[in-house]
């Protein structure tokens, strides 16, 4: 058993050094922004109570295993009801920013965040290590305890589907703007025609 004031300073030093790492990982993963801050700390209280048991070489894999658990149990919350929270990142958008840069901004964002939550499990935790969170492929492997091989081979996949969902959200973009703009001007016709075109008048017919 490791005396209590060195089990408080290991945490201590944890907290200082991956709370950062945690809160990033829990909004990648969907966690609502009202709550990650709840998510971060039993994210930590859960570390305290297994502390004993993780080796400091497996501190970091077990705070992002257990961040992830933290997300799922987030989703699958906001899932039941059925609420649409778009809080994440507006405190990271440039203030400075004029109205269509803010809304271009939001727009790449939601992107970002639909595409990974339609990806596998396996490979969104491997994109996002590798492409967000920059962690080199034996850092990745060492903290998710798989070989860099599988690393390496899921990222692979990984880009590729996320290319992939990219194109096809783009398409069905494009194909609902063009949708809307062929609504538009079939209305604005139909408008000017109302304009222009004379109605026939009740009681105007000759006897």
């Amino acid at each position: 058993m490791i005396p209590a004031s060195s089990r408080e300073a290991r945490l201590r030093v944890l907290v200082d050094r991956h709370f950062d790492f945690v809160a990033r990982v829990l909004r990648r993963a969907g966690t609502p922004e009202a709550e990650v801050d709840d998510d971060v700390q039993r994210t930590f209280i859960a570390m305290s109570q297994r502390l004993d048991d993780v080796r400091p070489e497996s501190e970091k894999s077990f705070l992002f295993q257990t961040a992830l658990r933290m997300a799922a149990h987030a989703r699958r919350t906001l899932a039941r009801r059925r609420e649409v929270q778009d809080e994440d990142g507006q405190r990271r958008l440039d203030s400075s920013a004029q109205p269509e840069q803010l809304l271009d901004q939001k727009r790449a964002r939601q992107l970002l965040e639909d595409v990974l939550a339609q990806m596998a499990k396996e490979l969104r935790t491997v994109f996002v290590l590798y492409e967000l969170e920059e962690l080199r492929v034996p850092e990745i492997a060492s903290t998710l305890r798989i070989p860099e091989g599988t690393v390496a081979s899921r990222l692979r996949r990984a880009r590729a589907d996320f290319r992939a969902r990219v194109r096809v959200h783009s398409m069905q973009h494009l194909s609902h703007a063009a949708a809307q703009k062929r609504y538009d001007d079939s209305a604005q016709r139909h408008c000017t025609s109302a304009i222009y075109c004379p109605q026939p008048t009740i009681g105007s017919r000759s006897d």
